[in-house]
């Protein structure tokens, strides 16, 4: 009879065995698979646009002849910084209050979560059509800076709140029962204690938010325009930098200037994604 178990347990082991072993060559071949076709894509993009880059490109004026991205540029921080000042703020505090005050089991939350997560799916253009519908004809504002930004921040809305309330999921309880053992209310918890702790979740979101913003097309062609200038008032038409290589490519005439502005978008979303890793790694640190 000990023999049996012990043939059945070796039997077992092994089996064991060969299924980590097939997992970690899928987990290792997979991360190898995407690890190469990121490589081809960002080393495609730099073979492309490097050539074309030059002073002319960065001019403060956009024309036919040096198609400058400088107008874009800014564009695209003015829509990214209106985009977050409207999303970011409800996105958080809506994650703190199903986190933190709704009670458990409510079924209210979960249709604010399942609705969330639809939303979350919707492709940009349905974004698009309902920003052009809604704040370029209902409500005047034409194809401006503020319809695309308000059509991006609800486009970006649920992507914050839902990495948000994870953020604060993972904060331990422990946490929150230590400052209540030490006298401290709700909201003092909340604000001193939870929100430092998941701050590098939540920037994490935020960064995600801004990746999206930057990379989209079809929502802000419907809403924002493709004026090729430096917005002076949110109500004026802009182009991102998206759209302006969209247009670029598009038109067929400066598909290497299109290459180029890939390539400095590029670089500007890494720079942008280490500026947040440092930003969160120091709040956390100092939590």
């Amino acid at each position: 009879m000990t023999e049996t178990f012990a043939a059945a347990a070796r039997q077992t082991g092994g089996r064991l065995r060969l299924q980590e072993r097939v997992m970690a060559i899928c987990v290792w071949t997979g991360a190898i698979v995407t690890f190469c076709v990121l490589l081809y894509i960002v080393a495609y993009i730099m073979f492309k646009g490097i050539p074309y880059i030059s002073p002319s490109l960065f001019a403060p004026t956009y024309n036919s002849e040096n198609v400058s991205l400088t107008p874009a540029l800014v564009s695209t921080a003015i829509i990214t910084f209106f985009s977050l000042f409207i999303a970011v703020p409800f996105g958080v505090f809506s994650a703190v209050y199903l986190t933190e005050y709704a009670k458990r089991g409510n079924r209210a939350v979960s249709v604010v979560r399942i609705t969330t997560e639809t939303l979350a799916g919707i492709p940009s253009i349905v974004y698009g059509l309902f920003g052009m519908l809604f704040f370029v004809t209902f409500l005047g504002w034409g194809f401006s800076v503020l319809s695309g930004a308000f059509t991006l921040s609800i486009m970006i809305l649920p992507l914050i709140m839902r990495s948000s309330e994870e953020a604060l999921k993972a904060v331990p309880d422990t946490l929150r029962e230590g400052a209540f053992g030490l006298g401290a209310g709700k909201l003092r918890v909340v604000f001193r204690v939870v929100l430092p702790s998941a701050m590098p979740g939540i920037a994490a979101g935020i960064m995600l938010a801004i990746g999206r913003i930057v990379g989209e097309s079809a929502a802000l062609i419907y809403t924002a325009g493709t004026v090729a200038q430096i917005p002076v008032s949110p109500m004026e038409s802009a182009r991102t930098m998206s759209v302006h290589m969209f247009a670029l490519s598009s038109e067929g005439l400066h598909i290497g200037e299109g290459y180029a502005t890939a390539v400095v978008l590029l670089i500007l979303v890494v720079l942008i994604n280490i500026t947040a890793a440092k930003i969160a790694k120091k709040i956390g640190g100092n939590r």
